[in-house]
């Protein structure tokens, strides 16, 4: 795998981790764990998501994710409690990724892919707030199980295809950028007290 390469795969994981951290830790231990992927000898520091209580612990927290996103508001609650933890979660990724002796490319990375998953945990938080503020209840499960397949198949490209999993993650970026900035428009529509007309 080429340093292009390692840098885009690193991206689109840590952009996923902004989304889906837990799904996204549980399938690569279970992928490696089965053998699914034959990791190259760059990446064998990712060997520690194979670990049972890894497994364990993500696959607890995935399906948890699962449900608290599709409930209105709860998801809300639930990102507001992972705007941390999703962010360092991706840079962690994103370093064990690259791997390099370099002390420059692992601060590198540890920004890139820090920066790459709270983007897209913001977008996924702006997202949701324009999403609630709708008066159905359906609309939230059908954008969350939207989530979960887009997760899924851009998980999948990535380990096949990094750099077409990076340029989709670039264009997901920036509709997370849009996201949060019209989700930032909406609420302020919302909170500013209405002016009487005047007569």
């Amino acid at each position: 795998m080429t340093a292009v390469e390692l840098i885009a795969l690193a991206s689109s994981i840590s952009l996923l981790a902004g989304w889906r951290l837990y799904l996204v830790t549980f399938a690569t231990g279970l992928a490696m764990k089965l053998g699914w992927v034959a990791l190259p000898d760059q990446l064998k520091m990712l060997d520690v998501l194979a670990n049972n209580w890894v497994i364990g612990i993500a696959a607890t927290g995935a399906i948890a994710e699962f449900f608290a996103d599709k409930i209105a508001w709860v998801d809300s609650a639930w990102d507001t409690i992972h705007s941390v933890i999703r962010p360092v979660g991706g840079a962690l990724l994103s370093l064990a990724i690259v791997d390099s002796g370099d002390p420059a490319w692992q601060i590198g990375s540890f920004l890139l892919g820090g920066g790459a998953a709270f983007v897209a945990h913001a977008g996924k938080a702006g997202a949701r707030t324009l999403v609630n503020a709708s008066p159905e209840p359906f609309s939230n499960m059908v954008v969350s199980t939207g989530e979960d397949v887009a997760t899924a198949g851009l998980f999948a490209l990535a380990i096949a295809n990094p750099i077409a999993a990076a340029l989709i993650a670039l264009i997901l970026v920036i509709l997370s950028v849009w996201l949060v900035l019209s989700a930032r428009r909406l609420l302020r529509r919302i909170l500013e007290p209405k002016r009487p007309r005047p007569v």
